[in-house]
């Protein structure tokens, strides 16, 4: 199926169509459709916990086992939640003899690169305590952490393993727990990749209070990161592309919003090959920036000067702000690189390529944050390689990538031939928060128009499959010869 980008006006205020078949009368106004407001969730009123969490508690784990005398089965859901386990089910890929656990603890990126041996430092955003090596057991329910998604106080921080650093008050955060806020998500996800914003993109902590022009559904309406990522059981909703092989699970702006929203018509049709988030999030980081290019082997100079673009642990890095996002058809799914993979000898290794083209049902023309990096591989084996980078053997402390390299590869079970080299990767993050109203919203000048020079535009026409600019040539797929 050939994906139609239909109707748009000329400056003169003629209307074109571009593809036949069409509809090419229209009713004046969309039929009704229901207030989005009135599919979100209904919120659970908070229960006071002061009288029942009385304290005081002599570890977190403590803090634990009284959580669960009242809510039995909470245990159990935790320890079956991806937030626990850090990974998913297998699931069958194409091109892969065998079905693949995909999750955090089973895949690699082109940020810290992966948690193998690195456990210590990289679960102290686990929603568990005392994860800091390989033999952590996911089945002790009283290593649950329970308030890291349901503290109100804002004081409570966690550390090595996830332990809570010695300052934090267990009795205080036990007794202020309630629904999880966004300062409860953001305390991890608006800081992954090492700091803040330096990931997503469209996450950092300018969502923790939000301005409307930041976040409409957060500033303006005052909504909940779990009023979107539905929650039963303790299973979340969504699934990020970065960590995820499958998409089930998913959320959709469709989940509240009609695909027939607008008034004009011309822009509900549009939503057969376009996702909403392409028009309604023109820009990302709009506050602080975020981070687009990680060089590793820059790094170990003690000559440079540190600062935000350079640090001696981790190399060179660039950043953008108000960062306008690259577009790809998407599906859901992804070409995700496995540990053991070959690398693109000829140009840069793509970890995660959004899949999806013009002729696919199922995908549609959606944003993404491009982060580029330059990481560790094996010259001979020519695969990704999986460094230690956290403790006192790792290179954080000692600067010596082949003992890195050594550690992290045998931690996960990867063959290192003992030669390694850097090569460019790509990691496509979706961008689907900093969501913006109509009236901020991309217009139809932004992605078409109708001079001779097509690369004005916003989106890459022939890179997306059409021979240019839709409004000139019409929506005719590019052939390739056979």
């Amino acid at each position: 199926m050939k994906k139609l980008l239909t109707m748009l006006w000329l400056p003169a205020g003629i209307v074109i169509l571009l593809a036949a078949p069409l509809v090419l009368f229209l009713p004046d106004h969309p039929l009704p459709t229901a207030d989005p407001a009135s599919f979100l969730p209904q919120r659970a009123a908070h229960v006071d916990h002061s009288a029942l969490m009385p304290g005081p508690y002599s570890s977190p784990q403590a803090v634990t086992e009284r959580c669960l005398e009242c809510h039995q089965q909470a245990g159990d859901q935790v320890l079956h939640s991806s937030h626990w386990t850090w990974e998913h089910e297998a699931v069958p890929i194409e091109g892969r003899a065998e079905p693949v656990k995909g999750g955090k603890k089973n895949v690699i990126n082109n940020f810290c690169i992966g948690i193998g041996g690195n456990w210590e430092g990289c679960s102290s955003c686990h929603a568990g305590y005392g994860w800091k090596d390989n033999n952590f057991d996911f089945s002790k329910r009283n290593n649950i952490d329970c308030v890291v998604c349901h503290e109100q106080t804002g004081t409570y921080v966690k550390g090595k393993a996830g332990i809570p650093v010695e300052a934090v008050d267990l009795t205080a955060v036990a007794q202020s727990v309630a629904s999880p806020s966004r300062s409860n998500c953001g305390s991890c996800h608006f800081g992954g990749g090492g700091g803040d914003a330096v990931k997503h993109g469209d996450l950092d902590s300018s969502l923790y209070f939000p301005s409307d022009d930041v976040d409409v559904h957060m500033g303006k309406h005052n909504m909940v990161c779990t009023d979107c990522h539905r929650t039963e059981n303790h299973n979340i909703s969504g699934r990020s592309l970065s960590v995820s092989l499958d998409n089930s699970n998913q959320i959709a702006c469709t989940d509240c919003h009609a695909s027939n929203q607008h008034k004009d018509q011309r822009i509900n049709q549009h939503s057969a090959a376009v996702a909403c988030q392409t028009c309604h999030i023109p820009e990302v980081a709009t506050r602080i920036a975020t981070k687009t290019h990680w060089d590793w082997s820059q790094a170990g100079d003690a000559s440079r000067t540190e600062g935000t673009t350079y640090q001696k642990k981790k190399g060179e890095f660039s950043y953008t702000e108000n960062l306008a996002p690259n577009y790809f058809w998407y599906n859901g799914l992804s070409q995700r690189y496995l540990y053991g993979d070959k690398i693109n000898s000829q140009g840069a290794t793509d970890l995660n390529f959004p899949t999806g083209d013009i002729s696919d049902n199922k995908a549609k023309i959606f944003p993404f944050k491009v982060h580029r990096a330059k990481q560790i591989y094996d010259l001979n084996l020519q695969h990704l390689l999986q460094p230690k980078t956290y403790g006192e053997t790792g290179y954080w402390q000692t600067f010596d990538w082949d003992n890195a390299v050594r550690q992290g590869s045998e931690a996960i079970g990867l063959a290192y031939s003992g030669e390694y080299g850097f090569t460019e990767t790509r990691m496509y993050w979706p961008q689907t928060h900093m969501v913006q109203a109509a009236r901020n919203a991309l217009q139809c000048r932004d992605c078409h128009n109708e001079s001779a020079n097509d690369a004005a535009g916003r989106l890459d026409w022939q890179a997306l499959g059409y021979f240019g600019d839709p409004i000139r040539w019409g929506s005719r797929k590019l052939e390739t010869e056979k």
